[in-house]
């Protein structure tokens, strides 16, 4: 099952052409002309495309005065005139949309990663990402020396409507739950704002899933506990590879020429699905280098994307070592939920690889990059994980139990809750949705 998989129709290359440029309002005017004629999975993604343009706007909402102002703020001494510079260098990132330069909503931070020598110059809000830092090592450090033992996660996890439906109509929400696995093997619903309908313990993507009223607003909430279990590298997991852990996945795990001669040439004369799997690993940390994307919904092919830009954040990343992983045939699948660091917690995602004898082992790519000098991530992010996951999915593109009629905000995965209601889906714009760190309890 693949909800993107009307992914494999190509558009027309005129109307490729009208949105890679930006002219969006012609390409919107050619894709209801071919509406009217198109059926099937075609259609699906005529109709999806549509969806996608109303999208780009809000993903890089800022003109190129309002991204000055707001870089000037955080970097000292910035002028326009160098701001002009970094924009034309691809250090600030944007698009053309019906002639005119927007900027993405987080340019700034990755203004600063793609351009290191502006981060003398950069202002940081706050110390805790240095916080949350210092908390992840000493974890890591403990469960590397076998003193680290499991955790139990209180989360409570919401969403809330803000507009766009009208008065008594149905509003359907999605709220992510941690799947049972070796990762948690306990995981017990607590309380909720009603009675959900729960999806299996090991389904690919497990939601709490509700339904609604609108009157003022719509809310959905469910709290819930996790106990959650550490890994050092080099210690296997249970269960076995499929198939499916080895095939493409259109549209976002496919094997170009390109991708599979690379492959080929980092595994050619390796002796061991271990020695194949960890040059490919030593690849990706080497090759590629952290930066905030646009909404996946927006790409066209993710792994192809990192493939080629050598860049993008934590899910992109994993993408292409499954992708990589897969092609050199050894068993791969995602994983992604929260990284819940007591300190800051957030969305994150990552992948595990099969290996004989040790079965499933964990692999971070973005937590493998030896950021700040911490050599101790390459290796230990290959294979280790070091506890503070709350793991939702373990498959891209998995439609939803009972699954959205509309389309998803997120179709790769879920990590903060979907709505929608009978006349569509409800995007980002219209949601607030949260998770809450309620309480971290050792044993």
């Amino acid at each position: 099952m693949n909800v993107l998989d009307f992914m494999v129709h190509r558009l027309p290359r005129d109307l490729e052409a009208l949105i890679r440029e930006g002219k969006h309002s012609e390409a919107r005017f050619q894709i209801e002309e071919l509406l009217k004629s198109a059926e099937g999975s075609y259609r699906r993604r005529l109709e999806f495309e549509l969806e996608r343009l109303r999208r780009w706007p809000l993903q890089y909402p800022y003109d190129e005065e309002e991204a000055f102002n707001l870089a000037a703020r955080r970097i000292e001494g910035l002028d326009r005139e160098e701001f002009r510079q970094l924009l034309s260098s691809g250090c600030v990132d944007h698009i053309r949309l019906e002639g005119e330069v927007r900027v993405f909503e987080r340019f700034l931070p990755n203004m600063v990663w793609l351009c290191p020598s502006l981060r003398g110059r950069y202002e940081e809000e706050n110390g805790v990402r240095r916080r949350a830092r210092e908390a992840l090592r000493e974890r890591a450090l403990k469960v590397m020396r076998g003193e680290a033992t499991s955790l139990t996660f209180r989360v409570r996890a919401s969403l809330k409507v803000k507009g766009g439906v009208p008065r008594g109509e149905r509003v359907r929400i999605w709220l992510p739950i941690p799947r049972v696995s070796p990762l948690h093997p306990e995981v017990r619903v607590i309380s909720y704002s009603d009675e959900p309908y729960i999806s299996s313990e090991d389904h690919p993507q497990r939601t709490a899933y509700f339904e609604v009223t609108w009157k003022d607003g719509a809310e959905a909430w469910v709290e819930y506990e996790a106990l959650v279990e550490p890994r050092a590298p080099n210690s296997g997991g249970e269960g076995k590879a499929e198939l499916r852990h080895l095939e493409e996945r259109v549209p976002h795990i496919t094997f170009s020429k390109e991708l599979k001669e690379v492959v080929s040439s980092l595994t050619a004369d390796a002796d061991s699905p271990l020695t194949k799997a960890r040059r490919i690993w030593d690849w990706v940390i080497g090759n590629t280098k952290y930066t905030y994307v646009h909404d996946y919904a927006l790409f066209d092919n993710i792994s192809e994307f990192i493939f080629r830009k050598r860049r993008g954040d934590c899910g992109v990343q994993a993408i292409l070592l499954i992708t990589m992983l897969r092609a050199a045939g050894i068993p791969a699948r995602w994983q992604s939920g929260w990284y819940a660091n007591p300190v800051s917690w957030g969305m994150h995602d990552w992948a595990q690889a099969y290996l004989e004898p040790l079965g499933w082992i964990y692999v971070d790519p973005s937590f493998g990059h030896p950021r700040d000098g911490e050599e101790w991530r390459r290796d230990f992010y290959f294979g280790g994980i070091e506890g503070y996951r709350l793991a939702f999915n373990s498959e891209v593109n998995y439609p939803f139990d009972p699954p959205k009629e509309h389309f998803r905000s997120d179709p790769v995965d879920s990590q903060r809750g979907e709505a929608e209601w009978d006349g569509g889906n409800i995007y980002y714009d219209e949601m607030e949705a949260k998770l809450e760190v309620l309480e971290v309890r050792r044993p």
